[in-house]
């Protein structure tokens, strides 16, 4: 099957689109901080939706006819089940801000450094992943008449995802863990108390300012570097994930999430005003977990299609927010 990060055309894509959207979008459409409207964040949601489709339809045309469909599947896979998994992180984007009482013009430009961050760590995740699971093949052994080949660090992710999914399912029974979390005594924030001397006040969009001559960090530093550390814990999760769907190929893996992560900014915008229509979507989020858990554990011995795994992806991530629809959780009023 062919590895895509050997194909310089693709790469030479990807790399352009990434490059010129993120010169429009930070330059052009975003260079003074203003608040983003519902019509602007679903313009863009639409754009990075729309460039992932097409760029997954770059390597439907571009890869060999024997593993046309297999990689667009795996592509697809990838990129929704990345997409879904970050829902979550958003959730947490939204009370990160709503402890740190940012100005709603300023969440744009947090959001967009966070990104730029997580291009960075996610090629270390991703790239270094792959190294060490190739890296931890157990010698081939016969099992009921069958040839098996197990993976110590997938079957490990697997094991780990099948947990998350099972306590992320009933972690929700229990309250608001994340409302009452202390987010200005988290590690993010710490590193930057450590390294700055911060100001008690925002400075316009500023992440550093002058104070009585002195230089010194504003919170909005903070708020980047809380949102930060908090998406590292999230790929925990995440990265796992989409090593199950194409543990060879690491280009596809990278691609899918680049693409993934670049539209979350445009999401959390509409996210914040329509989380009604999610109110069910965390249980979707943790059967997917579980599936993909069950799908890298049971690898060895059961293969489970890329076009198999985005059936059940996308079947999960409709239901779920049909149902959040048709029956929301009401949300208790807070004394």
């Amino acid at each position: 099957m062919d590895n895509l990060i050997n194909h310089p055309v693709v790469i030479g894509i990807f790399a352009a689109v990434i490059l010129l959207m993120l010169l429009l979008d930070l330059g052009v459409f975003n260079k003074r901080s203003h608040a983003i409207s519902n019509k602007e964040a679903l313009t863009w949601s639409l754009v990075w939706i729309s460039l992932s489709m097409l760029f997954s339809v770059v390597i439907l045309l571009m890869t060999d006819d024997g593993s046309r469909f297999e990689k667009f599947s795996q592509f697809q896979s990838a990129y929704w089940i990345e997409k879904a998994l970050s829902v979550d992180n958003l959730f947490v984007f939204i009370l990160v801000f709503g402890y740190f009482k940012v100005p709603a013009e300023y969440h744009h430009k947090v959001l967009s450094w966070g990104i730029l961050g997580a291009i960075v760590f996610r090629a270390i995740f991703i790239f270094s992943g792959i190294g060490l699971i190739k890296l931890t093949y157990l010698p081939a052994f016969e099992l009921f008449g069958q040839v098996v080949v197990l993976n110590g660090v997938l079957t490990v992710f697997g094991l780990f995802l099948i947990y998350a999914g099972v306590k992320s399912w009933f972690g929700h029974e229990d309250g608001d863990d994340d409302e009452k979390a202390d987010y200005g005594n988290s590690i993010g924030a710490r590193v930057v108390r450590r390294l700055f001397k911060v100001s008690p006040s925002f400075d316009g969009d500023k992440f550093f300012t002058v104070q009585n001559g002195a230089r010194m960090a504003t919170p909005l530093l903070v708020v980047v570097a809380v949102i930060e550390f908090t998406d590292l814990v999230f790929a925990v999760d995440s990265i796992p994930a989409i090593f199950a769907i194409a543990p060879d190929d690491p280009f596809i893996l990278y691609t899918s999430n680049i693409f993934a992560i670049l539209g979350l900014r445009a999401l959390y915008f509409l996210l914040a005003n329509f989380m009604h229509m999610f109110s069910r979507l965390k249980y979707g989020l943790a059967i997917i977990l579980a599936f993909i858990g069950v799908k890298m554990v049971i690898e060895p011995f059961v293969h489970i299609s890329s076009p198999m795994s985005l059936a059940v992806v996308g079947s999960v991530l409709v239901i779920s927010v049909v149902l959040s629809v048709l029956f929301p959780i009401k949300q208790e009023a807070k004394a």
